[in-house]
């Protein structure tokens, strides 16, 4: 197992695919985090104004800011995880991997082992993103910083949590869907459409919304503690979300699960 997790640390940071999705993942948590911070922040007093308009509380304004990293960010370590797989079987170097490592199972805990790890990288440099960006604007508009709470590095432990189980959920996805273009487009359509829809849609019939706090998403931002989504979903709805622990346990079990899945069907296939 040690080996094999030295092999897939080597495999990882050998090629470009970690560093193009960091930059990405950072451009897009800052300019999430900036025009959150310019919307409650600068345009604060107009909104309040507006009863139309979507409130947020002035003390819960930094962590929505913060949380940006895993409301909008999350999808950037579940492809991650995906293409760490999808990408050995794109390129055929899934063969000489198990050549070296025969049990799969073992080189499949190691893909998941070194995912996580790289997911909580991710989390740490998009949270700071999020930070450096957002807490300079939510300073000049006057608002609370918060960086001296116990509770907003709490919010930054779960985030960083949550980006790290994002990207084992991405390894169960690839060894599940290993066509690379499938399981791309499959992430971005689930996470960018049908989720956020069946997420607000879910909102509007009680038993729905009950089912909905389990939905990824969901318990992500249950685990984070705060997320913009989560804040405007209610719908009219009150549904009490997940406790920060079973929002976790959502996220475990799923990477759980999908990985388990992957190696009883295609993780076992012959190779070429």
């Amino acid at each position: 197992m040690v080996r094999a997790v030295r092999a897939e640390w080597l495999k990882f940071g050998t090629t470009r695919m970690w560093w193009v999705l960091l930059l990405v993942l950072v451009g897009y948590v800052a300019f999430t985090s900036g025009l959150l911070a310019i919307m409650f922040g600068v345009l604060g007093d107009q909104l309040a104004q507006d009863p139309t308009a979507p409130q947020i509380p002035p003390d819960a304004l930094a962590a929505i800011v913060y949380s940006s990293v895993t409301a909008v960010g999350y999808v950037i370590p579940l492809i991650l995880g995906t293409l760490a797989v999808t990408g050995e079987v794109r390129y055929r170097t899934l063969t000489p991997t198990f050549l070296a490592t025969p049990s799969r199972g073992v080189a499949l805990v190691s893909k998941v082992v070194v995912m996580f790890v790289a997911g909580a990288g991710y989390g740490a440099v998009g949270l700071a993103a999020a930070i450096g960006v957002g807490a300079p604007i939510i300073a000049a508009t006057g608002g609370d910083l918060q960086l001296v709470e116990a509770a907003t590095w709490t919010l930054a432990a779960r985030a960083v949590l949550a980006m790290a189980l994002w990207a084992a959920i991405g390894v169960g996805v690839g060894s599940l869907i290993q066509n690379q273009v499938a399981a791309v487009v499959i992430v971005l359509a689930f996470t960018q459409f049908v989720e956020p829809l069946l997420r607000f849609g879910s909102a509007f019939w009680e038993p729905a919304a009950q089912v909905g706090r389990f939905l990824p998403g969901s318990a992500s931002d249950a685990l984070v503690g705060a997320s913009i989504f989560s804040s405007f979903s209610g719908g009219g709805m009150a549904v009490v979300p997940l406790n920060w622990w079973q929002g976790g346990l959502v996220l475990a079990v799923l990477a759980a699960v999908v990985a388990f899945a992957g190696y009883l069907t295609a993780w076992r296939r012959d190779v070429t």
